[in-house]
Order: structure tokens, then sequence, then C-alpha cells
């Protein structure tokens, strides 16, 4: 699929996939005439990749986490440094902060609705 239908899908402007591509976070076939064509699985992971933006994540940590998940990364057990094994534990702090801040804003926000009377806009978790 060209990149303007990519693009609606991940939820991203096309500009962004265009981005996450320089960055070798995402690949893109290319057809005959040299656009951008998009698989489904492409596009999924596309979606991952923004997911992983959207969490917070830089992109160059978003290269890191994308290439331990890779299932090369199984065998590569001696590959992780102890520079990007303190990168990591680093990272995990900063995103462990960012679930405390939050579940602090959820626990606010499903406050507030129950004290005003809107508890039926939550949803069962």
């Amino acid at each position: 699929m060209k990149i303007s239908e990519a693009a609606q899908k991940v939820g991203a402007p096309a500009r962004m996939l265009r981005y996450y591509e320089q960055q070798g976070l995402i690949e893109a076939a290319r057809s005959t005439n040299g656009y951008r064509d998009y698989s489904e699985d492409q596009v999924e992971h596309a979606r991952h990749v923004r997911a992983l933006v959207e969490a917070g994540l830089s992109t160059r940590m978003i290269k890191i986490v994308l290439d331990i998940e890779a299932p090369s990364a199984q065998d590569a057990g001696g590959a992780c440094t102890q520079p990007l094994v303190e990168e990591l534990a680093r990272e995990l702090r900063v995103v462990e902060n960012r679930i405390v801040c939050l579940e602090k804003s959820r626990d606010a926000v499903i406050d507030y609705l129950r004290r005003t009377g809107h508890a039926d806009l939550l949803t069962p978790a």
C-alpha cells in the first residue's frame, strides 16, 4: 500500500513514516516507480514504533528496543555490553517513573468523575 494509506492505518502523518524510515526504525519496499510500498506487516511494525514514541521513548531508545525484540537478538546474548545494560537500566527507571505519574493522573481523573456523579462514564478495567 502507498504511504498515504499506511499513514492513515498507523495514525501518523506520512512525513512521520518517512522520519521513522530515515531513523532506521521501519522499512518500506519500493515499487518500480520508486514509491514506498508498505505490506500489512510493515504497517503493524510502524504501529508498534508509533506506540513506543507515544510512550515517550526516544528514537534512539526505540532502535535499541527493536533490536532486542528482533528474533536474531535471541542468539546475541554476548552483544549486550555494559554501557548498553546501564543505558537500558536508566531508561527503565524513566519509564517506571512515567508509569507512576500516569497512574496518579488516572486515579485523580477517576476520583473526580466519581465525586461529580459521572462514574457511569468509567469503562470497566
